[in-house]
């Protein structure tokens, strides 16, 4: 897949005030700081698509942004689209503020018609954490599909990044049957950028194919 552009749209604090839900959505969450924003640069080839920052939990409302792309250069072109999430687990929000959170990812989350997976973003670098397992598990229980998507890969050595995916893994073996889909990725190295956008390429023929 090649993206051919990609360009911010809205930012929304209900999922009523999402946009139309009139082509493929693809979103991505994860702990405040797990390098979103940069995966999502990462994957759109674009330096600022979304802003990045030093401060955790910055991304407060639904980020919508519009994508274009096709499967060849030749081919016809598809459009969807990317949303960013505010991210969980971020220790200094007030209760309000997790309330607020949790109302408004729950509506999205359960009531956004045209989503076709949540990207949930772990930190390559740590052993598996409580609020992940939490927050996947609950993602199952509401039938959301969704990928892993483990970040930072470039951070530690290989060897560490590949006993923290397979620890995570064996957690979710402990209670289900089905592992979900993952991918490994640095967002520095461009690592996994090609894996994520087959898959969502994939998925919009799929739909596509369904619709004719």
């Amino acid at each position: 897949m090649e993206i051919k552009s990609a360009k911010y749209l809205i930012s929304s604090a209900l999922v009523i005030q999402c946009p139309k839900p009139d082509r493929p959505e693809y979103a991505f969450i994860g702990r405040s700081n797990v390098g979103k924003s940069s995966l999502i640069n990462m994957v759109t080839k674009q330096k600022s698509l979304a802003k990045t920052s030093a401060t955790p939990g910055k991304t407060q409302l639904i980020n919508h942004f519009e994508i274009e792309s096709s499967s060849s250069d030749k081919g016809p072109k598809q459009k969807w689209f990317l949303v960013d999430l505010p991210g969980y687990g971020y220790a200094k929000r007030s209760i309000s503020d997790r309330k607020r959170w949790e109302e408004m990812i729950n509506g999205y989350l359960r009531k956004r018609e045209n989503l076709v997976q949540v990207f949930v973003l772990i930190d390559a670098r740590h052993s598996p954490q409580k609020n992940d397992i939490e927050f996947v598990s609950q993602l199952d229980h509401w039938k959301v599909n969704f990928s892993l998507v483990f970040t930072k890969a470039d951070k530690e050595k290989p060897a560490v990044v590949e006993r923290n995916v397979k620890s995570f893994l064996d957690k979710l073996r402990e209670t289900w049957q089905f592992l979900p889909r993952h991918f490994v990725t640095s967002a520095e190295k461009h690592l996994g950028r090609e894996e994520i956008l087959k898959f969502i390429d994939d998925c919009n023929k799929e739909i596509i194919a369904s619709k004719s």
